[in-house]
Protein backbone atom coordinates (compact mmCIF):
# COMPACT_ATOMS: atom_id res chain seq x y z
CA UNK A 1 0.00 0.00 0.00
CA UNK A 2 2.96 2.31 0.60
CA UNK A 3 4.55 2.13 -2.39
CA UNK A 4 1.28 2.80 -4.34
CA UNK A 5 0.70 5.73 -2.05
CA UNK A 6 4.41 7.25 -3.25
CA UNK A 7 4.11 6.54 -6.52
CA UNK A 8 0.09 8.96 -6.20
CA UNK A 9 0.25 12.22 -6.58
CA UNK A 10 -1.07 14.12 -3.59
CA UNK A 11 -2.61 17.78 -3.77
CA UNK A 12 -1.03 20.83 -2.19
CA UNK A 13 -3.35 20.87 0.40
CA UNK A 14 -2.96 17.67 2.00
CA UNK A 15 0.92 17.98 1.42
CA UNK A 16 0.71 21.36 3.45
CA UNK A 17 -2.02 19.67 6.10
CA UNK A 18 0.46 17.01 6.93
CA UNK A 19 3.50 18.82 6.95
CA UNK A 20 2.25 22.00 8.54
CA UNK A 21 0.52 19.58 11.56
CA UNK A 22 3.34 17.63 12.03
CA UNK A 23 5.24 20.42 12.41
CA UNK A 24 3.19 22.16 14.82
CA UNK A 25 3.44 19.06 16.81
CA UNK A 26 6.96 19.12 17.82
CA UNK A 27 7.55 22.62 17.51
CA UNK A 28 4.51 24.56 18.23
CA UNK A 29 4.67 26.67 15.17
CA UNK A 30 2.93 26.86 12.07
CA UNK A 31 4.49 26.80 8.69
CA UNK A 32 5.71 30.77 7.72
CA UNK A 33 4.50 32.17 4.48
CA UNK A 34 7.66 31.78 3.04
CA UNK A 35 8.26 27.89 3.71
CA UNK A 36 4.71 27.41 1.84
CA UNK A 37 5.76 28.56 -1.03
CA UNK A 38 9.01 26.81 -0.91
CA UNK A 39 6.96 23.49 -0.02
CA UNK A 40 4.67 24.51 -2.93
CA UNK A 41 7.61 24.89 -5.64
CA UNK A 42 9.85 21.79 -4.51
CA UNK A 43 6.17 19.87 -4.85
CA UNK A 44 6.26 21.41 -8.66
CA UNK A 45 9.75 20.59 -8.91
CA UNK A 46 10.75 24.01 -9.22
CA UNK A 47 14.23 25.01 -8.56
CA UNK A 48 15.50 27.43 -5.74
CA UNK A 49 15.54 29.83 -8.54
CA UNK A 50 12.52 29.56 -9.87
CA UNK A 51 10.97 29.73 -6.49
CA UNK A 52 12.92 32.71 -5.45
CA UNK A 53 11.52 34.49 -8.53
CA UNK A 54 8.10 33.97 -8.03
CA UNK A 55 8.54 35.11 -4.29
CA UNK A 56 10.37 38.21 -5.13
CA UNK A 57 13.70 36.49 -3.00
CA UNK A 58 16.94 37.07 -3.14
CA UNK A 59 17.82 33.08 -4.72
CA UNK A 60 20.84 33.03 -2.01
CA UNK A 61 18.33 33.62 0.42
CA UNK A 62 15.90 30.71 -0.48
CA UNK A 63 18.66 27.99 -1.12
CA UNK A 64 20.89 29.01 1.79
CA UNK A 65 18.48 30.02 4.46
CA UNK A 66 15.01 29.33 4.39
CA UNK A 67 15.24 25.45 2.54
CA UNK A 68 17.61 24.18 4.64
CA UNK A 69 16.03 25.27 7.59
CA UNK A 70 12.99 23.84 6.26
CA UNK A 71 13.88 19.89 5.47
CA UNK A 72 15.68 19.81 8.35
CA UNK A 73 12.41 21.25 10.89
CA UNK A 74 10.43 18.91 8.61
CA UNK A 75 12.61 16.23 9.21
CA UNK A 76 12.45 16.23 12.91
CA UNK A 77 8.49 16.48 12.49
CA UNK A 78 8.37 13.61 10.29
CA UNK A 79 10.74 11.53 12.09
CA UNK A 80 12.48 10.59 8.79
CA UNK A 81 15.14 12.47 6.14
CA UNK A 82 13.70 14.61 4.28
CA UNK A 83 14.85 16.64 1.15
CA UNK A 84 13.54 18.23 -2.48
CA UNK A 85 13.98 14.60 -4.20
CA UNK A 86 11.46 12.71 -1.95
CA UNK A 87 9.07 15.09 -0.25
CA UNK A 88 6.33 13.73 -2.13
CA UNK A 89 6.75 10.56 -1.59
CA UNK A 90 7.29 11.09 2.58
CA UNK A 91 4.61 13.55 2.51
CA UNK A 92 2.07 10.99 0.54
CA UNK A 93 3.03 7.96 3.05
CA UNK A 94 2.28 10.23 6.23
CA UNK A 95 -1.36 11.10 4.44
CA UNK A 96 -2.34 7.30 3.86
CA UNK A 97 -0.95 6.66 7.32
CA UNK A 98 -3.23 9.81 9.34
CA UNK A 99 -6.00 9.81 6.57
CA UNK A 100 -6.36 6.03 6.52
CA UNK A 101 -7.62 6.74 2.55
CA UNK A 102 -7.73 3.89 0.80
CA UNK A 103 -9.26 5.67 -2.75
CA UNK A 104 -5.68 8.13 -3.51
CA UNK A 105 -6.80 8.93 -6.38
CA UNK A 106 -9.50 11.39 -4.95
CA UNK A 107 -5.93 13.83 -3.53
CA UNK A 108 -5.38 14.44 -7.14
CA UNK A 109 -9.00 16.14 -7.72
CA UNK A 110 -7.66 20.13 -8.64
CA UNK A 111 -8.25 22.70 -5.96
CA UNK A 112 -7.36 25.87 -4.82
CA UNK A 113 -3.38 25.93 -3.93
CA UNK A 114 -4.21 28.07 -0.63
CA UNK A 115 -4.45 26.13 2.92
CA UNK A 116 -6.75 27.05 5.63
CA UNK A 117 -5.14 25.31 8.62
CA UNK A 118 -8.26 24.36 11.25
CA UNK A 119 -6.17 24.55 14.25
CA UNK A 120 -4.86 28.33 13.61
CA UNK A 121 -6.30 30.57 16.40
CA UNK A 122 -7.17 34.29 15.46
CA UNK A 123 -5.38 36.68 17.09
CA UNK A 124 -6.70 40.22 17.90
CA UNK A 125 -4.75 42.60 15.10
CA UNK A 126 -4.02 45.44 17.71
CA UNK A 127 -0.18 46.38 17.87
CA UNK A 128 3.18 44.31 17.29
CA UNK A 129 2.45 40.81 15.33
CA UNK A 130 4.11 38.50 17.75
CA UNK A 131 6.90 36.78 16.01
CA UNK A 132 5.25 33.15 15.94
CA UNK A 133 2.29 34.55 14.45
CA UNK A 134 1.29 33.09 11.24
CA UNK A 135 -0.39 36.04 10.16
CA UNK A 136 2.34 38.48 9.50
CA UNK A 137 2.49 39.43 5.98
CA UNK A 138 5.92 39.06 4.40
CA UNK A 139 6.45 42.04 1.88
CA UNK A 140 9.28 40.79 -0.85
CA UNK A 141 11.87 41.14 -0.76
CA UNK A 142 12.09 43.73 2.07
CA UNK A 143 12.16 40.84 4.53
CA UNK A 144 15.00 39.27 2.62
CA UNK A 145 16.95 42.60 2.16
CA UNK A 146 16.94 43.32 6.08
CA UNK A 147 18.05 39.92 6.80
CA UNK A 148 20.78 40.27 4.81
CA UNK A 149 21.77 43.68 5.72
CA UNK A 150 22.11 43.05 9.32
CA UNK A 151 24.31 40.35 9.39
CA UNK A 152 26.86 42.90 7.79
CA UNK A 153 29.40 45.01 10.02
CA UNK A 154 28.03 48.61 10.42
CA UNK A 155 25.25 47.84 9.36
CA UNK A 156 22.38 50.68 9.37
CA UNK A 157 18.65 50.04 8.11
CA UNK A 158 16.28 52.81 7.95
CA UNK A 159 12.65 51.82 8.06
CA UNK A 160 9.85 54.27 6.77
CA UNK A 161 6.07 54.33 6.91
CA UNK A 162 2.81 55.74 8.31
CA UNK A 163 1.21 54.47 11.50
CA UNK A 164 0.86 51.07 12.22
CA UNK A 165 1.77 50.07 8.96
CA UNK A 166 3.90 47.38 10.39
CA UNK A 167 7.25 49.11 10.65
CA UNK A 168 7.78 47.54 14.75
CA UNK A 169 6.25 44.48 13.36
CA UNK A 170 9.64 44.06 11.20
CA UNK A 171 11.79 45.73 12.93
CA UNK A 172 11.50 42.81 15.89
CA UNK A 173 11.76 40.29 13.17
CA UNK A 174 14.98 41.87 11.81
CA UNK A 175 16.83 41.68 15.76
CA UNK A 176 15.24 38.32 15.80
CA UNK A 177 17.26 37.47 12.83
CA UNK A 178 19.95 38.60 13.93
CA UNK A 179 20.09 36.84 17.20
CA UNK A 180 20.31 33.80 14.81
CA UNK A 181 23.46 34.57 13.79
CA UNK A 182 25.21 31.49 15.01
CA UNK A 183 28.97 32.41 14.84
CA UNK A 184 28.99 34.89 17.51
CA UNK A 185 27.05 36.56 20.27
CA UNK A 186 23.99 39.29 19.11
CA UNK A 187 23.28 41.69 21.88
CA UNK A 188 19.51 43.44 20.89
CA UNK A 189 18.20 46.52 22.25
CA UNK A 190 14.57 47.37 20.94
CA UNK A 191 14.23 51.46 22.04
CA UNK A 192 11.45 53.46 21.57
CA UNK A 193 11.80 57.35 22.40
CA UNK A 194 8.32 57.83 22.81
CA UNK A 195 9.19 56.03 26.54
CA UNK A 196 11.24 59.55 27.25
CA UNK A 197 9.64 62.13 28.92
CA UNK A 198 8.75 65.20 26.97
CA UNK A 199 11.09 67.06 29.48
CA UNK A 200 14.01 65.22 28.23
CA UNK A 201 14.09 66.27 24.31
CA UNK A 202 14.70 70.04 25.73
CA UNK A 203 18.22 69.05 26.12
CA UNK A 204 20.52 67.08 24.48
CA UNK A 205 22.64 66.18 27.59
CA UNK A 206 19.56 65.26 29.61
CA UNK A 207 18.45 63.32 26.39
CA UNK A 208 21.88 61.64 25.96
CA UNK A 209 22.14 60.38 29.81
CA UNK A 210 18.78 58.94 28.95
CA UNK A 211 19.57 57.02 26.17
CA UNK A 212 22.54 55.61 27.45
CA UNK A 213 20.74 54.76 30.54
CA UNK A 214 17.92 53.41 28.83
CA UNK A 215 20.41 51.03 26.54
CA UNK A 216 21.91 49.95 29.75
CA UNK A 217 18.94 48.50 31.71
CA UNK A 218 17.75 46.95 28.28
CA UNK A 219 21.00 44.95 28.44
CA UNK A 220 20.75 44.02 32.25
CA UNK A 221 24.23 45.62 32.73
CA UNK A 222 25.67 47.66 35.44
CA UNK A 223 24.54 51.10 35.70
CA UNK A 224 27.77 52.94 35.06
CA UNK A 225 26.57 56.64 33.20
CA UNK A 226 27.25 59.20 35.88
CA UNK A 227 31.00 57.24 36.35
CA UNK A 228 31.48 57.65 32.71
CA UNK A 229 30.11 61.25 32.35
CA UNK A 230 32.67 64.11 32.00
CA UNK A 231 32.49 67.75 32.44
CA UNK A 232 35.40 68.13 30.43
CA UNK A 233 33.91 66.61 27.42
CA UNK A 234 30.30 67.89 25.13
CA UNK A 235 27.70 65.54 25.72
CA UNK A 236 28.41 63.87 22.44
CA UNK A 237 31.80 62.80 23.27
CA UNK A 238 30.59 61.61 26.93
CA UNK A 239 28.06 59.13 25.02
CA UNK A 240 30.22 57.86 22.27
CA UNK A 241 33.01 57.03 25.30
CA UNK A 242 30.56 55.13 26.98
CA UNK A 243 29.75 53.03 23.96
CA UNK A 244 33.25 52.44 23.65
CA UNK A 245 34.30 52.23 27.17
CA UNK A 246 31.27 50.54 28.44
CA UNK A 247 28.49 48.69 26.78
CA UNK A 248 30.41 47.71 23.23
CA UNK A 249 33.25 46.12 25.39
CA UNK A 250 30.62 44.38 27.92
CA UNK A 251 28.64 42.66 25.59
CA UNK A 252 31.73 40.71 24.03
CA UNK A 253 30.06 40.61 20.99
CA UNK A 254 27.81 42.66 18.11
CA UNK A 255 25.35 45.06 19.46
CA UNK A 256 22.13 45.62 17.16
CA UNK A 257 20.59 48.63 18.51
CA UNK A 258 17.06 49.43 16.67
CA UNK A 259 15.36 52.99 17.66
CA UNK A 260 11.31 53.04 17.26
CA UNK A 261 9.72 56.16 17.15
CA UNK A 262 12.46 58.31 16.19
CA UNK A 263 10.29 60.95 14.63
CA UNK A 264 9.88 62.26 18.43
CA UNK A 265 12.83 63.90 17.80
CA UNK A 266 11.90 65.67 14.83
CA UNK A 267 9.78 68.38 17.16
CA UNK A 268 12.45 69.44 18.75
CA UNK A 269 15.19 70.75 16.61
CA UNK A 270 17.40 71.83 19.63
CA UNK A 271 18.49 68.09 19.95
CA UNK A 272 17.93 67.12 16.36
CA UNK A 273 20.70 67.82 14.99
CA UNK A 274 23.45 67.11 17.42
CA UNK A 275 21.42 63.82 17.41
CA UNK A 276 21.28 62.33 14.05
CA UNK A 277 24.83 63.54 13.48
CA UNK A 278 26.04 61.75 16.51
CA UNK A 279 24.47 58.95 15.00
CA UNK A 280 26.03 59.25 11.80
CA UNK A 281 29.47 59.76 12.76
CA UNK A 282 28.80 56.36 14.28
CA UNK A 283 27.87 54.61 11.36
CA UNK A 284 30.75 55.62 9.62
CA UNK A 285 32.95 54.39 12.42
CA UNK A 286 31.16 51.18 12.62
CA UNK A 287 31.13 50.81 8.72
CA UNK A 288 34.54 52.25 7.50
CA UNK A 289 36.71 52.36 10.76
CA UNK A 290 37.52 56.17 10.91
CA UNK A 291 37.98 56.14 14.78
CA UNK A 292 40.50 52.93 14.96
CA UNK A 293 38.75 51.43 17.42
CA UNK A 294 37.53 47.82 16.15
CA UNK A 295 34.77 47.77 18.60
CA UNK A 296 32.53 49.70 16.25
CA UNK A 297 32.42 47.20 13.78
CA UNK A 298 30.56 45.12 16.06
CA UNK A 299 27.80 47.60 16.00
CA UNK A 300 25.00 47.83 14.18
CA UNK A 301 21.68 50.09 14.09
CA UNK A 302 18.05 50.51 12.89
CA UNK A 303 16.14 53.31 12.28
CA UNK A 304 12.11 53.51 12.49
CA UNK A 305 10.47 56.37 11.61
CA UNK A 306 6.94 57.63 10.07
CA UNK A 307 7.48 60.75 8.45
CA UNK A 308 10.02 62.18 6.10
CA UNK A 309 12.73 64.26 7.69
CA UNK A 310 11.13 67.65 8.33
CA UNK A 311 13.70 69.35 9.97
CA UNK A 312 17.25 70.85 8.07
CA UNK A 313 20.20 68.11 8.10
CA UNK A 314 23.17 68.77 6.84
CA UNK A 315 23.77 66.02 4.12
CA UNK A 316 26.97 65.10 5.42
CA UNK A 317 25.90 64.81 8.68
CA UNK A 318 22.60 62.64 8.74
CA UNK A 319 22.17 59.15 8.76
CA UNK A 320 19.06 59.33 6.79
CA UNK A 321 21.20 59.00 3.36
CA UNK A 322 22.97 56.17 4.33
CA UNK A 323 22.69 52.56 4.73
CA UNK A 324 19.36 50.54 3.40
CA UNK A 325 16.49 52.09 3.71
CA UNK A 326 12.94 50.47 3.42
CA UNK A 327 9.63 52.14 2.58
CA UNK A 328 6.69 49.67 3.70
CA UNK A 329 4.10 49.29 1.06
CA UNK A 330 0.49 49.12 1.79
CA UNK A 331 -0.61 45.47 0.60
CA UNK A 332 -1.46 44.35 -2.61
CA UNK A 333 -4.27 42.27 -3.83
CA UNK A 334 -2.55 39.10 -3.92
CA UNK A 335 -1.62 39.99 -0.30
CA UNK A 336 -4.89 40.47 1.10
CA UNK A 337 -6.29 37.23 -0.85
CA UNK A 338 -3.32 35.08 0.90
CA UNK A 339 -4.16 36.86 4.11
CA UNK A 340 -8.40 36.15 3.50
CA UNK A 341 -7.60 32.52 3.32
CA UNK A 342 -5.41 32.16 6.49
CA UNK A 343 -8.09 34.06 8.46
CA UNK A 344 -10.06 31.09 6.52
CA UNK A 345 -12.54 33.93 4.55
CA UNK A 346 -13.02 33.12 0.90
CA UNK A 347 -13.87 36.53 -0.61
CA UNK A 348 -15.01 36.84 -4.11
CA UNK A 349 -12.57 38.87 -6.59
CA UNK A 350 -16.04 41.38 -6.13
CA UNK A 351 -16.13 41.50 -2.24
CA UNK A 352 -11.76 41.67 -2.30
CA UNK A 353 -12.15 45.07 -4.32
CA UNK A 354 -15.13 46.25 -2.21
CA UNK A 355 -12.41 45.93 0.49
CA UNK A 356 -9.45 47.39 -1.36
CA UNK A 357 -11.05 50.37 -2.42
CA UNK A 358 -12.99 51.51 1.38
CA UNK A 359 -9.11 51.04 2.76
CA UNK A 360 -7.00 50.39 0.13
CA UNK A 361 -4.60 47.98 1.52
CA UNK A 362 -3.26 49.41 4.38
CA UNK A 363 -2.43 46.68 7.01
CA UNK A 364 -3.59 47.80 10.15
CA UNK A 365 -7.25 48.01 8.60
CA UNK A 366 -7.28 45.23 6.65
CA UNK A 367 -5.72 42.88 9.67
CA UNK A 368 -9.06 44.64 11.86
CA UNK A 369 -11.75 43.50 8.46
CA UNK A 370 -10.63 40.14 8.21
CA UNK A 371 -10.37 39.58 12.06
CA UNK A 372 -13.64 40.62 12.40
CA UNK A 373 -15.60 38.59 9.52
CA UNK A 374 -13.38 35.84 10.21
CA UNK A 375 -15.30 35.89 13.94
CA UNK A 376 -18.39 36.01 12.19
CA UNK A 377 -19.44 39.47 14.28
CA UNK A 378 -20.58 40.60 10.89
CA UNK A 379 -20.44 40.20 7.21
CA UNK A 380 -18.48 42.01 4.65
CA UNK A 381 -21.79 44.32 3.36
CA UNK A 382 -22.82 45.41 6.75
CA UNK A 383 -18.78 45.69 7.44
CA UNK A 384 -18.57 48.36 4.47
CA UNK A 385 -21.75 50.08 5.38
CA UNK A 386 -21.05 50.97 8.88
CA UNK A 387 -17.32 51.24 8.46
CA UNK A 388 -17.32 55.02 8.59
CA UNK A 389 -19.59 55.59 11.67
CA UNK A 390 -19.35 55.20 15.07
CA UNK A 391 -21.41 52.02 14.70
CA UNK A 392 -18.48 50.68 12.98
CA UNK A 393 -15.44 48.01 13.67
CA UNK A 394 -12.99 51.20 12.97
CA UNK A 395 -14.49 53.62 15.76
CA UNK A 396 -11.94 53.85 18.28
CA UNK A 397 -9.01 54.01 15.51
CA UNK A 398 -11.06 57.01 13.85
CA UNK A 399 -11.56 58.77 16.74
CA UNK A 400 -8.14 58.87 17.80
CA UNK A 401 -7.59 60.59 14.57
CA UNK A 402 -9.96 62.55 15.29
CA UNK A 403 -8.70 63.69 18.81
CA UNK A 404 -4.96 64.46 17.06
CA UNK A 405 -7.27 66.58 14.07
CA UNK A 406 -9.30 68.51 17.17
CA UNK A 407 -6.13 68.96 18.79
CA UNK A 408 -4.24 71.02 16.04
CA UNK A 409 -6.57 72.89 13.93
CA UNK A 410 -3.92 73.62 11.21
CA UNK A 411 -4.04 69.77 10.35
CA UNK A 412 -7.72 69.27 10.65
CA UNK A 413 -8.09 72.62 8.16
CA UNK A 414 -5.47 71.16 5.87
CA UNK A 415 -6.70 67.54 5.82
CA UNK A 416 -10.13 69.40 5.11
CA UNK A 417 -9.13 70.91 2.01
CA UNK A 418 -7.90 67.54 1.20
CA UNK A 419 -10.96 65.72 1.46
CA UNK A 420 -12.78 68.13 -0.01
CA UNK A 421 -10.62 68.32 -3.33
CA UNK A 422 -11.13 66.46 -6.53
CA UNK A 423 -7.55 66.67 -6.94
CA UNK A 424 -4.61 66.68 -5.38
CA UNK A 425 -3.68 69.24 -3.02
CA UNK A 426 -0.58 70.90 -2.01
CA UNK A 427 -0.25 71.79 1.39
CA UNK A 428 2.57 73.28 3.57
CA UNK A 429 5.20 70.60 3.80
CA UNK A 430 5.35 69.89 7.81
CA UNK A 431 1.63 69.87 7.91
CA UNK A 432 1.87 67.31 4.69
CA UNK A 433 4.33 65.18 6.35
CA UNK A 434 2.52 64.90 9.67
CA UNK A 435 -0.71 63.84 7.73
CA UNK A 436 1.55 61.35 6.19
CA UNK A 437 2.80 60.02 9.33
CA UNK A 438 -0.99 59.55 10.93
CA UNK A 439 -1.64 57.49 7.32
CA UNK A 440 -4.53 59.93 6.73
CA UNK A 441 -2.56 60.87 3.05
CA UNK A 442 -0.71 59.94 0.49
CA UNK A 443 2.46 61.80 -0.88
CA UNK A 444 2.45 62.28 -4.95
CA UNK A 445 5.59 64.60 -5.44
CA UNK A 446 4.26 68.18 -4.08
CA UNK A 447 0.72 67.08 -3.23
CA UNK A 448 -1.30 64.91 -1.32
CA UNK A 449 -4.78 62.94 -1.72
CA UNK A 450 -6.61 61.12 1.33
CA UNK A 451 -5.08 57.80 1.92
CA UNK A 452 -8.57 55.96 1.34
CA UNK A 453 -12.46 56.27 1.30
CA UNK A 454 -12.87 55.25 4.77
CA UNK A 455 -10.65 58.35 5.96
CA UNK A 456 -12.33 60.51 3.07
CA UNK A 457 -15.83 59.06 4.23
CA UNK A 458 -15.66 59.45 8.42
CA UNK A 459 -13.41 62.80 7.97
CA UNK A 460 -15.98 64.56 5.65
CA UNK A 461 -18.96 64.62 8.38
CA UNK A 462 -16.54 64.94 11.43
CA UNK A 463 -14.76 67.34 10.39
CA UNK A 464 -17.98 69.15 9.31
CA UNK A 465 -20.02 68.48 12.54
CA UNK A 466 -16.11 69.98 14.29
CA UNK A 467 -16.61 72.93 12.46
CA UNK A 468 -19.75 73.51 14.10
CA UNK A 469 -18.77 73.17 17.77
CA UNK A 470 -20.16 69.07 17.66
CA UNK A 471 -17.22 67.08 18.83
CA UNK A 472 -17.75 63.50 19.18
CA UNK A 473 -17.32 62.06 22.64
CA UNK A 474 -14.40 59.82 22.23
Amino acid sequence: MAENVQEQAITFETALKVADESVFTKHKRHLKNIEVAVLRGALQGQKYDQIAAECDYAPEYIKHDVGPKLWQILSSSLGEKVSKTNLMAVLAQKASEKFKIEDYSSFSSPQSSVYNPQSLELESPVGLIPLDSNFYVERPPVEARCYDEITRPGALIRIKAPSQMGKTSLMVRILAHAKQQNHREVRTVALSLQRAERSIFNDLDKFLRWFCAAITRKLQLPHKVEDYWSETFGSKSNCTAYFEDCLLPDIHGVLVLALDQVEEVFLHPEIADDFFTLLRSWYEEAAYGDSGNPLWQNFRLVIVHSTEVYIPLDINKSPFNVGLAIELQAFTYQQVFNLAQLYMINLSEAELSELMQLVDGHPYLIQQALYHLAQEDLSLKQLIQTAATDAGIYSNHLHRHLRSLQEHPQLAAAYEEVIHSSNPVELEQILAFKLHSMGLVKLQGNHVISSCELYRHYFEEALRSNATGKYVDA
